[in-house]
């Protein structure tokens, strides 16, 4: 299977590439792409170097152009595709359905692939991306189990990309309003979960308290590990009762699940964390790097080492097992 890694900046680029990734993702520097924060992602003349430098060492780079323009001032999306074109990126992934329409009409030798904002996670939907603007691939939502992933890698006759390391996401992706209704920006159009201007936080007694704009996210005893408030991996009240009320800090670690997705027929392995720095993407390749080597050769699997890099040092196979039902 493909793995394919994350690239925030140059850097983490060159230690993906280092670490052993077969693709790194990324995106320019503006609101085309779902992970526009300060400080991360490329300029045109980044990219077209990092891209030269990746392609010397034999790695493919996918462009992220997957947020939603506003309608009638696409201009900003359509200079993103066509620029990652011109620069000669692998594949460029895409979720607005103009902008495949775009990419299809004026570059139809590019390769497309579908991004988990489209959240396509059905043989219908996957069929009409494939048929109407030749989708290549398509990257499942964190929603599917490994059933219902092989059950559509029997039909659909698509690659799919799956995601196998790093944040989850409660929503079905690419349809999220939590962090759009507390800050009045969403990182469906403006690339920004939980913007870090609107998070603060305040010393109360001997507490510290999270807060999302408005909102208090989290209250952390003095021991207890603060983490970034975004409203999904809040603590709240309900029914009487205090604690994570859509979703449990923890990570997504599928390592142990390697051989049952490439028999599910997976085409390629996400890693999350754009916003990580180098020592998370040399760790975190390197170590699915190592696990699929040792599948290559036959040999066993063995226990992932990535505690460390989990949040709240947890980890979970997430919806793909449903270990719950």
């Amino acid at each position: 299977m493909e793995l394919v890694c994350p690239a925030g900046t140059p850097a983490s680029l060159r230690a993906a590439v280092e670490a052993g990734a077969d693709v790194v993702y990324c995106g320019f520097r503006d609101e085309t792409n779902a992970r526009n924060f300060p400080g991360l992602n490329f300029s045109r003349a980044e990219l077209e170097a990092e891209t030269a430098f990746a392609h010397s060492r034999g790695t493919h780079v996918y462009l992220a152009c997957n947020t939603y323009p506003e309608a009638g001032n696409e201009a900003l999306w359509h200079r993103a595709i066509d620029d990652a074109v011109m620069i000669g990126v692998d594949a460029v992934i895409l979720a607005d359905i103009g902008l495949l329409r775009y990419a299809r009409d004026r570059h139809p030798n590019a390769r497309l692939h579908l991004s988990v904002q489209a959240s396509a996670s059905n043989v219908e939907a996957i069929r009409f991306y494939h048929r109407e603007f030749g989708v290549r691939r398509v990257v499942l939502p964190r929603v599917l189990s490994l059933d219902e992933i092989a059950s559509l890698n029997r039909q659909i006759g698509v690659e799919t990309e799956v995601f196998a390391f790093g944040g989850m996401c409660v929503m079905a992706e690419g349809r999220c309003s939590l962090s759009s209704y507390a800050t009045g920006e969403s990182p469906n159009m403006n690339g920004v979960c939980s913007p870090a201007h609107h998070v603060h936080y305040e010393e109360r007694d001997d507490a510290t308290v999270s807060r999302l704009g408005d909102f208090t996210i989290n209250v952390y005893g003095a021991s207890e590990k603060v983490g970034y408030p975004t409203l999904c991996k809040g603590r709240f009240r309900a029914m009487g009762k205090a604690g994570y009320l859509f979703e449990e800090p923890t990570s997504l670690d599928v390592t142990s699940m390697l051989p049952e997705l490439a028999a599910a027929g997976v085409t390629a392995l996400k890693i999350e964390g754009r916003q990580r720095g180098k020592a998370y993407i040399t760790q975190v390749v390197g170590s699915f790097r190592r696990a699929l080597d040792r599948i290559a050769a036959g040999h066993g699997m063995t226990d992932s080492k990535l505690s460390n890099m989990t949040e709240g040092q947890s980890d979970t196979t997430g919806a793909y097992r449903r270990n719950w039902q």
